[in-house]
């Protein structure tokens, strides 16, 4: 089998420590929102794996939270309060001008679950190298996929800066 050696890949690389690390805080209205977005080089794809508590929830079954989550372009998150939190985030990066939803960007939506999202995803979009010093925002709402240039997926209610961690083989 030709793919057969990704899973025992990828459970080796999660053994070993990330090639950069994305500190995750909430704005001022979302002050509890934490965690952490892990970027691991894996050859030619990037293994990302998201861990985030104090999300936003919904009671409401049919409500579920469903968060549209980013890299952006900008080298700070800046502000966490005023109109628009994160406002030095800048936009979704897309060096090469891509529609949305193919931005190098443009990451699978987070799931809520009683206020605490994991994510692990396969990309070829970047490499990690190409993301440091960039940030990672979450958004209040899901990301439609479609509306230009970011999906209308609302608010900023989370944000990091993508930075590198020396990594031991």
């Amino acid at each position: 089998m030709r793919n057969r050696w990704y899973f025992s890949d990828i459970g080796s690389v999660l053994c070993k420590r990330p090639n950069a690390v994305a500190i995750i805080k909430g704005s001022n209205i979302y002050p509890e929102i934490k965690g952490r977005v892990f970027f691991h080089q894996m050859n030619n794809e990037v293994l990302v794996r998201a861990e985030i508590v104090c999300l936003p929830t919904n009671k409401d079954l049919c409500e579920s939270p469903v968060f549209a989550f980013h890299i952006h372009e900008g080298k700070a998150c800046g502000s966490l309060c005023g109109d628009e939190p994160f406002k030095d985030a800048g936009a979704h990066f897309n060096p090469c001008d891509c529609p949305h939803p193919y931005h190098k960007g443009d990451l699978p939506p987070l799931f809520g679950a009683n206020g605490k999202a994991f994510s692990m995803f396969l990309t070829d979009r970047f490499k990690v190298a190409d993301t440091i010093g960039k940030t990672v925002v979450i958004h209040k709402n899901s990301d439609d996929f479609t509306t230009q240039p970011s999906g209308n997926s609302g608010e900023r209610i989370a944000c990091g800066v993508i930075m590198p961690l020396m990594r031991a083989n």
